[in-house]
Protein backbone atom coordinates (compact mmCIF):
# COMPACT_ATOMS: atom_id res chain seq x y z
CA UNK A 1 0.00 0.00 0.00
CA UNK A 2 1.10 3.39 -0.77
CA UNK A 3 0.14 6.46 1.59
CA UNK A 4 -0.42 9.81 -0.33
CA UNK A 5 0.45 13.21 1.38
CA UNK A 6 -2.35 15.70 0.28
CA UNK A 7 -1.82 19.48 1.37
CA UNK A 8 -5.13 20.73 1.03
CA UNK A 9 -4.85 24.50 -0.53
CA UNK A 10 -5.15 27.90 1.87
CA UNK A 11 -9.11 28.53 1.53
CA UNK A 12 -8.40 32.40 1.32
CA UNK A 13 -6.38 32.07 -2.20
CA UNK A 14 -8.59 28.63 -3.22
CA UNK A 15 -11.84 30.38 -2.32
CA UNK A 16 -11.27 33.90 -2.43
CA UNK A 17 -14.10 35.68 -3.47
CA UNK A 18 -14.79 37.85 -6.68
CA UNK A 19 -15.78 41.18 -5.25
CA UNK A 20 -17.37 43.27 -8.61
CA UNK A 21 -15.74 46.83 -9.60
CA UNK A 22 -18.35 49.49 -9.24
CA UNK A 23 -18.38 51.95 -12.19
CA UNK A 24 -17.23 54.99 -10.04
CA UNK A 25 -13.77 52.88 -9.37
CA UNK A 26 -13.18 52.29 -12.73
CA UNK A 27 -13.98 55.24 -13.95
CA UNK A 28 -11.94 56.54 -11.24
CA UNK A 29 -8.67 53.98 -11.85
CA UNK A 30 -9.20 54.93 -15.86
CA UNK A 31 -9.20 58.53 -15.06
CA UNK A 32 -5.76 58.63 -13.10
CA UNK A 33 -4.29 56.13 -16.02
CA UNK A 34 -5.29 58.91 -18.32
CA UNK A 35 -3.28 61.74 -16.03
CA UNK A 36 -0.29 59.54 -15.25
CA UNK A 37 0.34 58.81 -19.45
CA UNK A 38 -0.29 62.26 -20.70
CA UNK A 39 1.10 64.79 -18.00
CA UNK A 40 3.65 62.24 -16.89
CA UNK A 41 4.73 58.81 -18.82
CA UNK A 42 4.90 60.89 -21.89
CA UNK A 43 5.58 64.41 -20.35
CA UNK A 44 9.20 64.60 -22.46
CA UNK A 45 7.92 63.03 -25.67
CA UNK A 46 9.40 64.38 -28.81
CA UNK A 47 6.22 65.61 -30.91
CA UNK A 48 7.63 68.32 -33.35
CA UNK A 49 4.49 70.07 -35.07
CA UNK A 50 4.55 69.50 -38.38
CA UNK A 51 3.93 72.09 -41.13
CA UNK A 52 0.55 72.59 -43.15
CA UNK A 53 0.15 69.96 -45.91
CA UNK A 54 0.13 71.79 -49.44
CA UNK A 55 -1.21 70.73 -52.24
CA UNK A 56 0.56 71.59 -55.62
CA UNK A 57 4.16 72.83 -55.96
CA UNK A 58 5.47 75.44 -52.84
CA UNK A 59 6.61 78.69 -54.63
CA UNK A 60 6.88 81.61 -53.68
CA UNK A 61 4.18 82.74 -50.97
CA UNK A 62 3.35 79.14 -50.50
CA UNK A 63 6.58 77.75 -49.71
CA UNK A 64 6.10 79.87 -46.27
CA UNK A 65 2.83 79.36 -46.28
CA UNK A 66 3.12 75.73 -44.72
CA UNK A 67 4.51 76.97 -41.41
CA UNK A 68 1.97 79.33 -40.65
CA UNK A 69 0.98 77.25 -37.46
CA UNK A 70 4.70 77.55 -36.53
CA UNK A 71 5.34 81.50 -37.35
CA UNK A 72 1.72 81.93 -35.46
CA UNK A 73 2.97 80.44 -31.83
CA UNK A 74 6.41 82.14 -32.15
CA UNK A 75 4.81 85.29 -32.31
CA UNK A 76 2.49 84.61 -29.29
CA UNK A 77 5.77 83.93 -27.44
CA UNK A 78 7.31 86.96 -28.48
CA UNK A 79 4.60 89.10 -27.61
CA UNK A 80 4.76 86.92 -24.08
CA UNK A 81 8.29 88.18 -24.08
CA UNK A 82 8.07 91.83 -24.72
CA UNK A 83 5.03 91.81 -22.08
CA UNK A 84 7.62 90.96 -19.57
CA UNK A 85 10.35 93.12 -20.20
CA UNK A 86 7.83 96.33 -20.24
CA UNK A 87 7.04 95.15 -16.90
CA UNK A 88 9.98 94.73 -15.59
CA UNK A 89 12.70 97.18 -17.38
CA UNK A 90 16.07 97.63 -15.93
CA UNK A 91 17.97 95.58 -13.84
CA UNK A 92 19.85 93.19 -14.28
CA UNK A 93 17.47 90.07 -13.93
CA UNK A 94 15.69 92.07 -16.54
CA UNK A 95 16.47 89.94 -19.68
CA UNK A 96 15.74 86.88 -17.94
CA UNK A 97 11.73 87.82 -17.48
CA UNK A 98 11.39 87.52 -21.29
CA UNK A 99 13.18 84.65 -21.19
CA UNK A 100 10.90 83.10 -18.88
CA UNK A 101 7.89 83.79 -20.77
CA UNK A 102 9.36 83.00 -24.34
CA UNK A 103 10.80 79.35 -23.17
CA UNK A 104 7.71 78.15 -22.57
CA UNK A 105 5.82 78.90 -25.60
CA UNK A 106 8.65 77.94 -28.26
CA UNK A 107 8.58 74.48 -26.36
CA UNK A 108 5.47 73.74 -27.40
CA UNK A 109 6.29 73.18 -30.78
CA UNK A 110 8.45 70.25 -29.98
CA UNK A 111 7.66 69.00 -26.34
CA UNK A 112 4.45 70.32 -25.77
CA UNK A 113 3.57 68.72 -22.36
CA UNK A 114 6.97 69.75 -21.20
CA UNK A 115 6.18 73.34 -22.20
CA UNK A 116 3.07 72.91 -19.84
CA UNK A 117 5.34 72.09 -16.72
CA UNK A 118 8.18 74.20 -17.87
CA UNK A 119 5.08 77.18 -17.88
CA UNK A 120 4.70 76.05 -14.03
CA UNK A 121 8.42 76.27 -13.53
CA UNK A 122 9.13 79.55 -15.43
CA UNK A 123 6.69 81.28 -13.24
CA UNK A 124 7.62 80.40 -10.16
CA UNK A 125 11.28 81.50 -11.65
CA UNK A 126 10.10 85.01 -12.30
CA UNK A 127 8.21 85.95 -9.38
CA UNK A 128 11.48 84.49 -7.61
CA UNK A 129 13.70 86.96 -9.90
CA UNK A 130 11.40 89.78 -9.66
CA UNK A 131 10.19 89.87 -5.96
CA UNK A 132 8.37 93.17 -6.18
CA UNK A 133 5.33 91.93 -8.40
CA UNK A 134 2.19 93.06 -8.08
CA UNK A 135 1.20 90.64 -9.71
CA UNK A 136 0.56 87.31 -8.27
CA UNK A 137 0.56 84.26 -9.06
CA UNK A 138 1.37 85.00 -12.64
CA UNK A 139 3.59 87.89 -13.39
CA UNK A 140 2.26 89.55 -16.82
CA UNK A 141 4.51 87.98 -19.16
CA UNK A 142 4.25 84.57 -17.95
CA UNK A 143 0.36 85.49 -17.23
CA UNK A 144 -0.03 85.68 -21.23
CA UNK A 145 2.87 82.77 -21.97
CA UNK A 146 0.67 80.78 -19.59
CA UNK A 147 -2.35 81.27 -21.53
CA UNK A 148 -0.32 80.58 -24.78
CA UNK A 149 0.82 77.00 -23.92
CA UNK A 150 -2.77 75.97 -22.36
CA UNK A 151 -3.69 76.81 -25.71
CA UNK A 152 -1.36 75.05 -28.35
CA UNK A 153 -0.59 72.09 -25.70
CA UNK A 154 -4.80 71.55 -26.25
CA UNK A 155 -4.38 71.43 -29.88
CA UNK A 156 -1.90 69.50 -30.15
CA UNK A 157 -3.33 66.52 -27.47
CA UNK A 158 -6.80 65.01 -26.45
CA UNK A 159 -9.47 67.29 -24.66
CA UNK A 160 -8.54 65.30 -21.57
CA UNK A 161 -5.29 66.28 -21.40
CA UNK A 162 -6.34 69.99 -21.47
CA UNK A 163 -8.92 69.15 -18.98
CA UNK A 164 -5.71 67.71 -16.46
CA UNK A 165 -3.73 70.78 -17.65
CA UNK A 166 -6.71 73.36 -16.23
CA UNK A 167 -6.86 71.42 -12.94
CA UNK A 168 -3.17 71.43 -12.24
CA UNK A 169 -3.69 75.22 -13.19
CA UNK A 170 -6.34 75.56 -10.60
CA UNK A 171 -4.09 73.54 -7.65
CA UNK A 172 -1.45 75.99 -8.39
CA UNK A 173 -3.42 79.21 -7.99
CA UNK A 174 -5.29 77.81 -5.14
CA UNK A 175 -1.90 76.83 -3.47
CA UNK A 176 -0.22 80.04 -4.31
CA UNK A 177 -2.70 82.55 -2.88
CA UNK A 178 -3.35 80.30 0.03
CA UNK A 179 0.11 79.46 1.17
CA UNK A 180 1.55 82.82 0.92
CA UNK A 181 -1.88 84.77 2.36
CA UNK A 182 -2.25 86.84 -1.12
CA UNK A 183 -5.66 86.85 -2.39
CA UNK A 184 -7.65 89.07 -5.29
CA UNK A 185 -4.25 88.48 -7.59
CA UNK A 186 -5.29 87.13 -11.21
CA UNK A 187 -5.69 83.67 -10.54
CA UNK A 188 -9.02 84.04 -10.69
CA UNK A 189 -9.16 85.98 -14.24
CA UNK A 190 -6.99 83.07 -15.38
CA UNK A 191 -9.23 80.25 -14.70
CA UNK A 192 -11.74 81.62 -15.99
CA UNK A 193 -9.98 82.80 -19.42
CA UNK A 194 -8.35 79.60 -19.77
CA UNK A 195 -11.42 77.79 -19.33
CA UNK A 196 -12.91 79.24 -22.47
CA UNK A 197 -10.21 78.75 -24.29
CA UNK A 198 -9.75 74.72 -23.59
CA UNK A 199 -13.77 74.78 -24.08
CA UNK A 200 -13.16 76.74 -27.43
CA UNK A 201 -10.22 73.92 -28.70
CA UNK A 202 -12.31 70.78 -26.84
CA UNK A 203 -15.70 72.08 -29.13
CA UNK A 204 -13.06 72.21 -32.18
CA UNK A 205 -11.72 68.82 -31.26
CA UNK A 206 -15.04 67.14 -31.12
CA UNK A 207 -16.22 68.82 -34.46
CA UNK A 208 -13.52 67.46 -36.22
CA UNK A 209 -13.54 63.99 -35.08
CA UNK A 210 -17.32 64.38 -35.63
CA UNK A 211 -16.20 65.09 -39.53
CA UNK A 212 -13.80 62.27 -39.36
CA UNK A 213 -16.29 59.73 -38.35
CA UNK A 214 -18.81 60.98 -40.81
CA UNK A 215 -16.27 60.55 -43.76
CA UNK A 216 -14.99 57.46 -42.19
CA UNK A 217 -19.06 56.15 -42.14
CA UNK A 218 -20.05 57.62 -46.02
CA UNK A 219 -16.82 55.95 -47.22
CA UNK A 220 -17.97 52.73 -46.05
CA UNK A 221 -21.61 53.46 -46.76
CA UNK A 222 -20.34 54.06 -50.68
CA UNK A 223 -17.76 51.21 -50.25
CA UNK A 224 -20.91 48.85 -49.11
CA UNK A 225 -23.09 50.60 -51.61
CA UNK A 226 -20.67 49.81 -54.66
CA UNK A 227 -20.39 46.26 -53.38
CA UNK A 228 -24.39 45.52 -52.55
CA UNK A 229 -24.53 47.43 -56.49
CA UNK A 230 -22.40 44.87 -57.61
CA UNK A 231 -24.28 41.97 -56.03
CA UNK A 232 -27.13 43.04 -57.51
CA UNK A 233 -26.00 43.48 -60.69
CA UNK A 234 -24.47 40.21 -60.98
CA UNK A 235 -27.25 38.57 -59.82
CA UNK A 236 -29.53 40.16 -62.71
CA UNK A 237 -27.36 39.06 -65.20
CA UNK A 238 -26.88 35.92 -63.64
CA UNK A 239 -30.62 35.84 -63.70
CA UNK A 240 -30.72 36.18 -67.64
CA UNK A 241 -27.86 34.18 -68.48
CA UNK A 242 -29.09 31.22 -66.60
CA UNK A 243 -32.17 32.07 -68.86
CA UNK A 244 -30.57 32.35 -71.62
CA UNK A 245 -28.60 29.38 -71.74
CA UNK A 246 -31.24 27.02 -69.98
CA UNK A 247 -33.53 27.79 -73.15
CA UNK A 248 -30.78 26.67 -75.82
CA UNK A 249 -29.66 23.58 -73.70
CA UNK A 250 -33.66 23.00 -73.40
CA UNK A 251 -33.66 23.53 -77.40
CA UNK A 252 -30.37 20.89 -77.97
CA UNK A 253 -32.15 18.56 -75.61
CA UNK A 254 -35.77 18.27 -78.17
CA UNK A 255 -33.80 18.39 -80.90
CA UNK A 256 -31.77 15.20 -79.94
CA UNK A 257 -34.73 13.31 -78.99
CA UNK A 258 -36.42 14.15 -81.81
CA UNK A 259 -33.83 13.50 -84.26
CA UNK A 260 -34.32 9.91 -84.54
CA UNK A 261 -37.96 10.18 -86.11
CA UNK A 262 -36.84 12.89 -88.66
CA UNK A 263 -35.03 9.38 -90.19
CA UNK A 264 -36.37 6.38 -91.88
CA UNK A 265 -34.72 3.52 -90.37
CA UNK A 266 -31.88 5.23 -88.66
CA UNK A 267 -29.05 3.12 -87.89
CA UNK A 268 -28.80 1.95 -84.29
CA UNK A 269 -25.38 3.80 -84.00
CA UNK A 270 -27.07 7.13 -84.75
CA UNK A 271 -29.89 6.74 -82.16
CA UNK A 272 -27.31 5.67 -79.83
CA UNK A 273 -25.39 8.85 -80.38
CA UNK A 274 -28.46 11.14 -80.43
CA UNK A 275 -29.61 9.73 -76.64
CA UNK A 276 -26.65 10.27 -75.36
CA UNK A 277 -26.68 14.12 -76.54
CA UNK A 278 -30.20 14.07 -75.09
CA UNK A 279 -29.01 12.49 -71.82
CA UNK A 280 -25.99 15.52 -71.69
CA UNK A 281 -27.93 17.96 -72.38
CA UNK A 282 -30.34 17.35 -70.01
CA UNK A 283 -27.71 16.84 -67.24
CA UNK A 284 -26.05 19.84 -68.15
CA UNK A 285 -29.11 21.54 -67.63
CA UNK A 286 -29.93 20.16 -64.05
CA UNK A 287 -26.92 21.04 -63.10
CA UNK A 288 -26.90 24.82 -64.24
CA UNK A 289 -29.98 25.05 -62.93
CA UNK A 290 -28.35 23.74 -59.69
CA UNK A 291 -25.84 26.39 -59.77
CA UNK A 292 -28.10 29.34 -61.04
CA UNK A 293 -30.73 28.91 -58.94
CA UNK A 294 -29.28 29.76 -55.65
CA UNK A 295 -28.86 33.68 -57.38
CA UNK A 296 -33.10 33.47 -57.66
CA UNK A 297 -35.14 35.09 -55.28
CA UNK A 298 -37.76 33.47 -53.91
CA UNK A 299 -40.25 35.44 -55.66
CA UNK A 300 -38.78 35.65 -58.75
CA UNK A 301 -40.21 34.17 -62.19
CA UNK A 302 -38.53 33.28 -65.18
CA UNK A 303 -39.92 35.88 -67.84
CA UNK A 304 -42.35 33.94 -70.73
CA UNK A 305 -41.36 36.69 -73.69
CA UNK A 306 -38.23 35.87 -74.80
CA UNK A 307 -35.01 38.28 -73.83
CA UNK A 308 -34.87 41.09 -75.80
CA UNK A 309 -32.32 41.31 -78.76
CA UNK A 310 -31.43 44.07 -81.09
CA UNK A 311 -34.17 42.92 -83.56
CA UNK A 312 -36.06 44.68 -81.04
CA UNK A 313 -33.77 47.96 -80.77
CA UNK A 314 -36.21 50.05 -82.73
CA UNK A 315 -38.96 49.43 -79.90
CA UNK A 316 -36.95 50.48 -77.74
CA UNK A 317 -35.95 53.64 -78.96
CA UNK A 318 -40.14 54.87 -80.34
CA UNK A 319 -40.89 54.13 -76.69
CA UNK A 320 -37.82 56.41 -75.90
CA UNK A 321 -39.36 59.14 -77.92
CA UNK A 322 -42.12 58.67 -76.84
CA UNK A 323 -41.22 59.96 -73.19
CA UNK A 324 -39.38 62.78 -74.67
CA UNK A 325 -36.23 61.93 -76.20
CA UNK A 326 -34.87 62.95 -79.46
CA UNK A 327 -33.31 59.96 -80.49
CA UNK A 328 -31.18 58.93 -83.74
CA UNK A 329 -29.97 55.56 -84.68
CA UNK A 330 -27.14 54.66 -86.83
CA UNK A 331 -25.65 51.41 -87.85
CA UNK A 332 -22.70 50.43 -90.05
CA UNK A 333 -21.18 47.60 -90.93
CA UNK A 334 -22.96 43.99 -92.34
CA UNK A 335 -26.23 43.66 -89.81
CA UNK A 336 -26.14 40.13 -88.74
CA UNK A 337 -27.44 38.05 -86.32
CA UNK A 338 -24.90 37.71 -82.92
CA UNK A 339 -24.87 35.73 -80.15
CA UNK A 340 -27.97 35.67 -78.03
CA UNK A 341 -25.77 36.96 -75.27
CA UNK A 342 -24.12 39.49 -76.91
CA UNK A 343 -27.42 40.74 -78.43
CA UNK A 344 -28.75 40.79 -74.94
CA UNK A 345 -26.27 42.92 -73.57
CA UNK A 346 -25.93 45.49 -76.10
CA UNK A 347 -29.49 45.86 -75.76
CA UNK A 348 -29.59 46.26 -72.04
CA UNK A 349 -26.48 48.63 -72.49
CA UNK A 350 -28.73 50.43 -74.67
CA UNK A 351 -31.26 50.94 -72.53
CA UNK A 352 -29.74 52.03 -69.76
CA UNK A 353 -27.32 54.63 -71.64
CA UNK A 354 -31.16 55.96 -72.59
CA UNK A 355 -32.57 55.87 -69.35
CA UNK A 356 -29.55 57.90 -68.07
CA UNK A 357 -29.97 60.45 -70.40
CA UNK A 358 -33.74 60.72 -69.33
CA UNK A 359 -32.72 61.06 -65.96
CA UNK A 360 -29.77 62.98 -66.07
CA UNK A 361 -29.87 65.44 -69.27
CA UNK A 362 -33.69 65.99 -69.49
CA UNK A 363 -34.23 67.85 -73.26
CA UNK A 364 -30.97 66.44 -74.37
CA UNK A 365 -30.59 64.72 -78.15
CA UNK A 366 -29.21 61.33 -77.74
CA UNK A 367 -27.31 59.16 -81.09
CA UNK A 368 -27.12 55.48 -80.61
CA UNK A 369 -24.41 53.87 -82.91
CA UNK A 370 -23.90 50.32 -84.10
CA UNK A 371 -20.64 49.01 -85.93
CA UNK A 372 -20.88 45.13 -87.02
CA UNK A 373 -17.13 44.74 -87.50
CA UNK A 374 -15.60 41.04 -88.18
CA UNK A 375 -14.66 40.59 -84.70
CA UNK A 376 -18.02 41.85 -82.68
CA UNK A 377 -19.85 44.56 -82.66
CA UNK A 378 -19.69 48.34 -81.44
CA UNK A 379 -21.26 50.58 -79.58
CA UNK A 380 -21.34 54.39 -78.88
CA UNK A 381 -24.24 55.95 -77.14
CA UNK A 382 -23.78 59.66 -76.86
CA UNK A 383 -25.97 62.64 -75.73
CA UNK A 384 -25.69 66.39 -75.76
CA UNK A 385 -26.37 68.71 -72.59
CA UNK A 386 -29.23 69.51 -71.23
CA UNK A 387 -30.29 72.99 -72.59
CA UNK A 388 -31.21 75.81 -70.72
CA UNK A 389 -34.71 75.84 -69.07
CA UNK A 390 -35.09 71.89 -69.05
CA UNK A 391 -36.29 70.46 -66.00
CA UNK A 392 -33.89 69.99 -62.99
CA UNK A 393 -31.57 66.67 -63.48
CA UNK A 394 -32.52 63.88 -61.25
CA UNK A 395 -30.23 63.38 -57.91
CA UNK A 396 -27.30 61.16 -58.18
CA UNK A 397 -28.42 57.42 -57.77
CA UNK A 398 -27.13 54.07 -56.44
CA UNK A 399 -24.46 53.99 -59.32
CA UNK A 400 -26.42 50.99 -60.67
CA UNK A 401 -26.61 52.10 -64.47
CA UNK A 402 -23.01 52.29 -65.07
CA UNK A 403 -21.99 49.31 -62.74
CA UNK A 404 -24.42 47.13 -64.43
CA UNK A 405 -22.88 48.05 -67.91
CA UNK A 406 -19.37 47.07 -66.96
CA UNK A 407 -20.63 44.03 -65.62
CA UNK A 408 -22.14 43.09 -68.56
CA UNK A 409 -19.07 43.93 -70.95
CA UNK A 410 -16.69 42.18 -68.59
CA UNK A 411 -18.78 39.29 -68.64
CA UNK A 412 -18.30 38.84 -72.56
CA UNK A 413 -14.59 39.80 -72.25
CA UNK A 414 -15.11 43.44 -73.86
CA UNK A 415 -13.78 47.21 -73.28
CA UNK A 416 -15.77 50.03 -72.28
CA UNK A 417 -15.40 53.71 -71.53
CA UNK A 418 -17.64 56.17 -70.23
CA UNK A 419 -16.93 59.77 -68.95
CA UNK A 420 -18.44 63.01 -69.80
CA UNK A 421 -17.67 65.54 -72.91
CA UNK A 422 -15.81 68.88 -73.49
CA UNK A 423 -19.81 70.30 -74.66
CA UNK A 424 -21.07 69.02 -71.12
CA UNK A 425 -22.56 65.81 -72.98
CA UNK A 426 -21.97 62.24 -72.12
CA UNK A 427 -20.57 59.04 -74.10
CA UNK A 428 -20.47 55.56 -73.25
CA UNK A 429 -18.75 53.24 -75.80
CA UNK A 430 -18.27 49.66 -75.97
CA UNK A 431 -17.16 46.97 -77.92
CA UNK A 432 -18.38 43.38 -77.17
CA UNK A 433 -15.99 40.84 -78.86
CA UNK A 434 -17.75 37.51 -80.60
CA UNK A 435 -15.29 34.62 -81.52
CA UNK A 436 -15.04 33.95 -85.31
CA UNK A 437 -16.61 30.73 -85.42
CA UNK A 438 -19.69 32.51 -83.70
CA UNK A 439 -19.40 35.17 -85.99
CA UNK A 440 -19.16 33.10 -88.98
CA UNK A 441 -22.45 31.03 -87.96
Amino acid sequence: MTETNQIPAAPDAAFRPYAPRSPEYRATVEALRGLRQDLFTEAFAYRPLPPKSSPGPRSGLRAYAVWTRHILVAAAGALAMLVALAQYEGGAAWPLTGLFALAPVLLTLIRPVAAFWLSFAATMASLAVVSSSSAWPWPPGSFLAHLTVLTVVALRTRPRTAAWMWLFTAVYAFAAETGFYRYGGDASTMLVVSALLLLVVTLRHVRLNAEQEVTAQQTVTAHERSRRTLLEERTTIARELHDVVAHHMSVVAIQAEAAPYRVENPPPELEKAFATIRENAVAALTELRRVLGVVRAEDYAAPDAPQPTLADLDALLANVREAGLTVYKVATGAVRELPQGVELSAYRIVQEALSNTLRHAPGASARVELGYVLGGLGLRIVNGPAPPGAPGRAAHGAGHGITGMRERVSMLGGEMTAGEMDDGGYEVTVFLPVPAAQDAA
